[in-house]
């Protein structure tokens, strides 16, 4: 089984330290870490340490570190503009998002969206979504965290896709995701629609842009899970799953 992973703000430069804080507790009390156990602490930002437990403490664990890596950041990064879904399956997708190794997840106030984020709520929703991203980043054991962006109207979108390698999932659309050229730099980014579909206006907004409208099959997904199709299927294009 492959070690927990747990996320602290900064790393250390010696060979010892102890991991406190929520992280420490969840190893000492949740996990129950014993001394001469494993276990991966990350700073999210490509650096990992593979550590051995050397004592337990009521607040978390003394480590020593036996192992230290960096992994370089993905190129092309490869960013998701997720239009806000209802419920609980906003969490879905970015746990999907996450899992499956997105870069950057960027919430969109869709035109169609049922969701919409005022003020307050929006704060306490924009943190929920990176909350869960640092969740599913710790149990995909990635090295980076994705970034969550702050929310974005359609000409905010518009304006990410110029410059970049840029798609919007569309179900009338007739060029297939999996054929249309991608870029080896820069960024590649993927615009998922509401549960009602992007509008007329988005779509003329986004290909005036330089985006390219294009279906991932005959099934209609569901925005919770469309993006996920769609990253899945550029990973194996670029390599990411080899």
């Amino acid at each position: 089984m492959s070690l927990s992973l747990f996320l602290v703000e900064e790393l250390p430069t010696g060979s010892e330290f102890a991991l406190t804080g929520d992280e420490g507790r969840h190893a000492a009390r949740v996990q129950r870490l014993g001394v001469g156990e494993s276990l991966l602490v990350s700073d999210g930002r490509g650096t990992v340490l593979t550590c051995s437990v050397t004592a337990v403490r009521a607040d978390g664990l003394d480590l020593a570190v036996t192992a230290r890596r960096t992994d370089p950041a993905p190129t092309p990064r490869v960013v998701v503009v997720q239009a806000l879904p209802k419920g609980e399956r906003a969490e879905l997708a970015v746990e999907l998002l996450t899992e499956l190794g997105v870069d950057e997840i960027v919430p969109w106030a869709a035109s169609r969206s049922v969701v919409r984020w005022d003020a307050a709520r929006g704060a306490k929703a924009l943190e929920k979504w990176r909350r869960t991203a640092r969740e599913a980043t710790k149990q995909s054991r990635r090295a980076w965290v994705p970034v969550v962006a702050d929310l974005c109207s359609t000409a905010a979108v518009a304006e990410r896709l110029r410059g970049a390698t840029s798609f919007v999932l569309h179900e009338e659309a007739t060029s297939p995701l999996v054929s249309t050229a991608l870029g080896s730099s820069g960024e590649v980014v993927v615009v998922v629609g509401p549960e009602g579909g992007v509008s007329p206006a988005e779509l003329e907004a986004f290909t005036a842009a330089g985006a390219t409208a294009v279906r991932l099959g005959e099934p209609v997904l569901r925005t919770s899970t469309a993006g996920a199709a769609a990253l899945a299927a550029l990973s194996l294009r670029l390599g990411r799953w080899s």
